[in-house]
């Protein structure tokens, strides 16, 4: 009896020792999540071109395991990749100079443009009480007011800094698809146990982000073709540079969209008459946002990304706020690749249920007791 006494009070004792370890792991938690969000904003300049690359790296790795059953040694598969990638750099350069070439040629429609806009900046300005030179040129003067021109130096960090990151692409990609860093054999060492089941999520998260990125592309080219045939139809000018605008803009998850529309329609109030003509232009670019990116979108990802509203803003925030315009594009594969993770483990399916839809979790084995 003394001796089940004493297992009483052991096991209470037990009990409120765990209780205090478990308030102890939440406490160290709440401190280490801002550290570790402040290290992922100070080394951006290595995490952006990580996470750039293992994506890369993920689209490419069907090809890669290709040239495996064919019998083409690494090196050389590595290479003819690198090349692909290349071409496609380059085919987005032709079409972001043609952009600038078609804006270069139409120095008449820049003029109209800036006619145009005169008699709505001057009621502006005059309610506002901003004085301006007059006849000065409308958009250097605002240029000049920006700083955009005084701060040189800023431009040449911007150009420096994307360099870097391209480089840092290139070579961690390398990397990955070398195996010289085995993304999968790191989940296995730090999340799991098993080694057959980490492959098993590693193969569901690349299975989930090519979809994503595969619809992703599909839709976003054909939004920047569907939006240059309306600037063609309804004479907007500069169509292939909305065409290109829309196309980047569409990786941006909703913002992208948003931002695309608002500057087209301004865009579109200058150009054409204020009549049903722009209303009708506003309405079918609204609408062919609409259909591609909350219809059909959707449609092509499945259940894959069903990830809600409130957190692709709260993702857009936060990466956005870490590492910019990179990581507002990456925010959505982030937020599923952690998704598909926090699913796997009993104690953190709940925050995955928050996130949106919950996915049968993949049977593995965690680290501790069986």
């Amino acid at each position: 009896m003394v001796i089940y006494d004493k297992r009483i009070i052991f096991g209470g004792r037990e009990s409120i020792d765990m209780k205090d370890l478990r308030i102890t792991n939440t406490l160290l938690a709440i401190l280490v999540i801002p550290f570790v969000l402040y290290l992922l904003q100070v080394l951006s300049f290595i995490f952006v071109p990580l996470v750039f690359s293992m994506f890369i790296t993920l689209m490419f790795l069907p090809l890669m395991r290709w040239f495996h059953k064919k019998s083409v040694p690494k090196p050389l598969a590595v290479f003819f990749i690198v090349l692909l990638f290349a071409i496609v750099l380059r085919a987005g350069v032709e079409v972001i100079q043609m952009a600038v070439r078609e804006i270069a040629a139409s120095e008449a429609s820049l003029e109209m443009a800036e006619e145009k806009l005169m008699s709505a900046v001057l009621t502006v300005e005059a309610f506002f009480g901003i004085d301006r030179i007059e006849g000065e040129n409308l958009f250097m003067h605002y240029i000049r007011r920006s700083g955009i021109m005084d701060d040189f130096g800023s431009a040449l960090n911007f150009v420096a800094d994307t360099l870097s990151v391209t480089l840092l692409t290139i070579f961690f990609t390398i990397l990955m698809l070398s195996e010289s860093i085995n993304f999968q054999m790191v989940m296995n060492r730090l999340l799991f146990k098993s080694r057959y089941s980490s492959v098993k999520i590693f193969v569901k998260i690349e299975r989930d982000i090519m979809r994503f990125v595969k619809v992703k592309i599909f839709v976003s080219i054909l939004t920047g073709m569907a939006v240059s045939l309306m600037c063609v139809i309804f004479g907007v000018s500069f169509p292939i540079m909305w065409g290109v605008i829309a196309f980047a803009s569409n990786f941006i998850q909703m913002i992208g969209s948003l931002l695309t529309v608002i500057f087209l329609s301004l865009f579109a109030l200058v150009e054409l008459d204020p009549s049903g003509t722009l209303l009708l232009f506003v309405v079918l670019i609204i609408g062919l946002q609409l259909l591609l990116g909350s219809v059909l979108e959707p449609i092509l990802m499945g259940k894959t990304f069903r990830v809600n509203i409130v957190t692709v803003l709260f993702m857009l925030m936060l990466w956005g706020f870490l590492w910019g315009i990179p990581g507002m594009v990456m925010a959505v594969p982030i937020t599923v690749f952690l998704k598909v993770i926090l699913e796997q483990f009993p104690k953190t399916r709940v925050i995955a249920s928050l996130m949106g839809g919950h996915d049968k979790p993949v049977k593995v084995r965690w680290r501790g007791k069986r």
